[in-house]
């Protein structure tokens, strides 16, 4: 794919989610592009539906209207089958309270989803270390994640999400969870990690990191408000008290 085309593409995109009689519009009308090697944070205040966005981009949930175009192809035409192969192979999560699973080792928590694959056990060996290296977590690969800090399991959901060389990192309020110090640290990871050419795509509602992306998407109340470089007053007029 060439960079003339954009990675993800929505075109009016709307989730609406309905409880008894009552209406909830997540998403309204939702146009935005990531191209390939970007990194974007999409931004707002809690309940402005950023989460939901990523839970659309990630196919782990699906739009009511709209259309969503992965990578040149139109996410609506995808079996189920094909929607779960994508997101094992294509996408890589970094989720907020980070989803190891606790009686799995370092190790054993980035190989999972490698092994869902049919991949040889030398290549999946040679993944994940390669990535554990890269967060700086190689010399845990025997601990638990019981064992480790906030931002340490961070640093190996991070592992587990570049291990299979995805076509786009979906990190949903990664630096939430920690303090100001590990939270700073796993930003400046995922700086890394785009510098090195990888696209990501953040949400967060902390203006100050909003602002470490190359482009923020401002979300209020399902709708996008904002989408430009960021700068302070674009995230002053998205809501942001910046100082």
């Amino acid at each position: 794919m060439g960079n003339d085309q954009a990675l993800i593409r929505l075109e009016g995109l709307s989730k609406v989610f309905y409880t008894e009689e009552v209406e909830t519009h997540a998403l309204s009308n939702v146009d935005m592009e990531i191209r390939s090697g970007e990194f974007v944070s999409i931004a707002g205040p809690s309940g402005c539906g950023k989460t939901t966005l990523l839970s659309i981009l990630g196919l782990l949930d699906s739009p009511s209207d709209g259309r969503y175009i992965l990578d040149g192809e139109p996410v609506e035409s995808l079996t189920s089958g094909q929607r779960s192969r994508i997101r094992n192979q294509a996408i890589g999560f970094i989720f907020q309270a980070f989803n190891l699973i606790g009686d799995l080792t370092v190790y054993e928590n980035v190989e999972l989803p490698l092994t869902y694959r049919s991949m040889p056990g030398a290549e999946r060996k040679e993944r994940v270390m390669a990535a554990l290296e890269r967060v700086g977590m190689a010399h845990r690969v025997k601990h638990y994640p019981s064992q480790l800090s906030g931002g340490q399991q961070q640093r190996v959901a991070v592992a587990r999400a570049i291990a299979g060389k995805p076509l786009i990192l979906l990190a949903d309020e990664p630096t939430g969870n920690l303090d100001s110090q590990n939270g700073n640290q796993v930003l400046e990871l995922l700086k890394e990690l785009h510098a090195d050419g990888a696209t990501i795509c953040m949400v967060t509602h902390d203006p100050r990191y909003a602002h470490e992306a190359d482009r923020s998407i401002h979300l209020l109340d399902g709708r996008v408000v904002s989408t430009d470089d960021v700068g302070r007053e674009v995230l002053q007029e998205a809501g942001f008290g910046v100082s």
